[in-house]
């Protein structure tokens, strides 16, 4: 089985637990405003990478994972190639190496259900909390794929990261909070980022001749944010967030 890869980052510290190899898939059906990696989307772009290839990289790394670290799928959208994502997976699950699966949950069916209790920890990035604001964030009429993972998360008690990018007039009001903490409710939630929007992959889209989407959004001000974080730390304070922890 091979799959398309974009990149890989060998050392990588904020996409899961300890230190990982993280796995970068081509392919994305959103086109996020402020996506910072547009050369991702196309599903016919990257390197044709097989499963073996990958867990020979993942077995040269593996002395400095330790107990904790690991292998992170991300992207793009690693949901995109369910049957590279499970095989990846399942040799994670052969080799005792924790697996990390990093999604928008814009792209559910039955295979994507079974790749998802197939990893370890589950990395959620939510857009937004309701429908349309969803689809003009993110180009996409899919919210209800999105409803129906944190469905079954739900049902399985599976660990899940979930990380917001938080931008200027976009989702910056206590409320936007609440109705994410609404949204995340009855998860088993380990960790709860809110990411400040930044508008560092602007030169990407130049370069592949596209006009940048989000020139409107601005970075929360920091003493927003803060304020922000709080709430999250207030309402749900076994969701750690690292930039409000002691």
């Amino acid at each position: 089985m091979s799959g398309r890869v974009h990149s890989y980052e060998t050392m990588g510290a904020l996409d899961g637990p300890g230190l990982r190899l993280v796995v970068f898939l081509q392919g994305c059906p959103l086109r996020c405003r402020y996506c910072h990696n547009p050369d991702t989307w196309a599903t016919d772009a990257g390197q044709e990478i097989s499963v073996g290839e990958i867990v020979h990289r993942m077995q040269r790394l593996r002395p400095y994972f330790g107990r904790r670290g690991g292998l992170t799928l991300s992207g793009g959208e690693p949901l995109q190639q369910p049957e590279f994502c499970r095989d990846i997976l399942l040799a994670c699950r052969r080799l005792g190496v924790h697996s990390a699966l990093d999604t928008s949950g814009g792209v559910w069916d039955e295979t994507c259900r079974e790749i998802v209790d197939l990893a370890d920890l589950i990395i959620l990035d939510i857009k937004a909390t309701d429908p349309t604001a969803w689809q003009a964030l993110t180009g996409r009429d899919a919210f209800a794929a999105l409803a129906d993972l944190l469905a079954h998360l739900r049902s399985t008690s599976h660990p899940v990261w979930v990380r917001q990018v938080v931008a200027e007039g976009l989702n910056d009001q206590p409320e936007d909070m609440l109705k994410l903490l609404d949204t995340v409710s009855g998860l088993r939630l380990e960790r709860l980022e809110l990411l400040p929007y930044h508008d560092l992959g602007r030169s990407k889209w130049e370069r592949l001749g596209l006009q940048y989407a989000a020139h409107d959004l601005k970075p929360p001000r920091p003493e927003v944010l803060a304020a922000l974080r709080k709430i999250i730390a207030v309402n749900w304070p076994t969701a750690t967030d690292p930039k409000t922890a002691g």
